[in-house]
């Protein structure tokens, strides 16, 4: 492996590659560096670019915490999160799908709430937001016994791990689908917020003249065996960012209709007004039933 040439470089790493045991492994490795060092060639990168890039790596690792997830954002904001969402799930990305990005926000462990009950845990101003949702499989039949985990902002855009303000698992709650596949809650309408800026994300952005803000939506984890773990967000297209997200996350099967209502509830005088009312139909595909690992605690 005396190296003559910068090609004698590529042909080498693409030999070591191929020593790896496991086939998909050596699928992807020789890929990568296939088109790792193609994208070298294209850009002509500079030994000074070279050492920013390897800093701005180590500095994304550096902020990732218990409670933020630098990475996950990054892989969202240049549309790679979306990409392999899309890619994955939906024919190929051939078909619509319920299928979205996990985000970096989910945690493990919210407590259990039965249907018809709020996730609601601390004082959390807000228009009240009444979620009415069935899970399907891809006949359009009723999947009971799933577990769904749901969460949220708040209507001030901050996830509960992110505001001292709010208790903890508020705005987060695991239902579990009847006979029909049916679930449904009561919460606050949640906005749009703007993804943290402070650290190489926050640069990107400023970089392109973008602005961090998600459009409003509602995440979902649904679990069943025999079926594909199912994350989802519904947005709201009333949404001023709904065309702009900047996580690339809006598909237009996550579309909600968040219906607002002005008269009083019809059943219960407590609701207050305006208040909305989601209903949503969630459809899980076939799959090996595998959680992802949670990226923040």
């Amino acid at each position: 492996m005396i190296i003559e040439n910068h090609h004698d470089v590529t042909r080498d790493a693409l030999a070591v590659m191929a020593r790896t045991q496991n086939p998909r492994q050596r699928e992807i490795l020789a890929s990568l560096v296939t088109h790792l060092h193609a994208f070298i060639r294209d850009v002509r990168l500079t030994e000074v670019e070279f050492r920013e890039a390897t800093a701005l790596l180590n500095e994304i690792g550096k902020l990732t915490s218990d409670s933020h997830n630098e990475m996950v954002l990054m892989a969202g904001s240049l549309g790679v999160s979306s990409l392999v969402c899309l890619l994955n799930n939906g024919d190929g990305g051939n078909t619509e799908t319920s299928q979205s990005l996990l985000g970096p926000f989910w945690r493990l462990n919210a407590p259990r709430v039965r249907n018809g009950g709020t996730i609601i845990r601390s004082d959390t101003p807000g228009d009240p937001l009444l979620v009415t949702a069935r899970v399907v499989d891809q006949a359009g039949a009723p999947i009971a016994g799933a577990e769904v985990d749901v969460w949220h902002a708040s209507p001030v855009g901050l996830y509960e791990n992110q505001d001292p303000e709010q208790a903890e698992m508020n705005l987060r709650g695991k239902f579990t689908t009847d006979a029909d596949g049916r679930f449904w809650f009561s919460t606050v309408k949640m906005v749009g917020y703007p993804i943290p800026t402070n650290g190489v994300v926050g640069r990107l952005l400023a970089a392109q003249d973008r602005h961090p803000y998600r459009p409003a939506h509602l995440h979902a984890l649904i679990v069943k065996p025999g079926f594909k773990v199912l994350i989802s967000q519904v947005y709201d297209p009333e949404d001023p960012h709904i065309d702009t997200d900047v996580q690339f996350g809006v598909t237009r099967a996550l579309l909600g209709d968040y219906v607002r209502h002005d008269q009083p509830h019809p059943s219960d005088a407590g609701i207050a007004t305006p208040w909305y009312a989601l209903d949503y139909t969630y459809v899980m595909e076939p799959g090996e039933t595998v959680l992802p690992r949670p990226p923040i605690k």
